[in-house]
């Protein structure tokens, strides 16, 4: 396995490039906000931790989250049922870990700065009304929508079909809701652009919600423009 960071990586540069390592950081109890211009080593042994350990957990996370980007299909030929699977394991999956893990960051930042800067409030509210969109329209697809279309795959009916083009349109809707909560936010965070001096925690906010946006909008994308097509023509 190649070692992408190693004990000399500066705690806050590492975060930069791997914002899910804050994740692993705080598990650690290893400050990466106001502490975080220091090597990865020194980091470790204030904690009295495992180097190995903390090196081999970190450089495996990074590898698994990027052979999950790097994932090349033709999704155009590929089954409802492929496509279906990999919108749950990668998609649902990424949105199940992440709105929750997210989700202490956004609040503190707003409690700590919001006082000085308003706009942090709302962020704070734009990112808990998405939480729960997306939440429940993730439980919603994978416990009745997709189900629907995978009983239609094996034993087709017109009524089914009726059926499942409902579900779709007013899934369809959600998206539409989803999306205009992350325009919302780009405008906000000044296309996530942090203000000059901000911390850690400040800057890491803004870099997840940024990957937040893209994941979703990938999401959208399989579903919108490629799978439900396929029962909505």
């Amino acid at each position: 396995m190649v070692q992408t960071f190693n004990e000399q990586s500066i705690v806050s540069d590492i975060v930069t490039q791997f914002p899910k390592s804050s994740d692993l950081f705080k598990s650690y109890r290893i400050d990466f906000c106001c502490g975080g211009n220091r090597p990865l080593s020194e980091a470790i042994e204030k904690r009295d931790l495992s180097k190995k350990e903390v090196l081999q957990r970190l450089n495996d996370l990074y590898e698994e989250n990027e052979s999950l980007n790097q994932m090349q299909i033709n999704w155009d030929t590929a089954s409802s049922s492929e496509l279906i699977d990999h919108i749950v394991q990668k998609h649902h999956r990424y949105l199940q870990e992440e709105l929750p893990n997210l989700s202490p960051y956004v609040t503190k930042v707003m409690k700590v700065h919001g006082g000085n800067q308003p706009h942090l409030k709302d962020i704070h509210k734009l990112f808990n009304e998405l939480k729960m969109d997306l939440e429940q329209h993730t439980l919603k697809e994978e416990n009745e929508n997709f189900p629907l279309i995978m009983q239609y795959e094996e034993k087709p009916s017109e009524e089914q079909l009726q059926t499942i083009a409902t579900a779709l349109t007013n899934l369809e809707d959600e998206h539409s809701h989803a999306g205009e909560i992350l325009r919302k936010l780009r405008e906000i965070t000044n296309d996530y652009s942090p203000p000059e001096g901000a911390c850690g925690t400040y800057r890491l906010v803004y870099n997840r919600l940024e990957e937040l946006e893209a994941e979703t909008f990938q999401h959208i994308h399989l579903e919108n423009n490629i799978l439900f097509p396929r029962y909505l023509a």
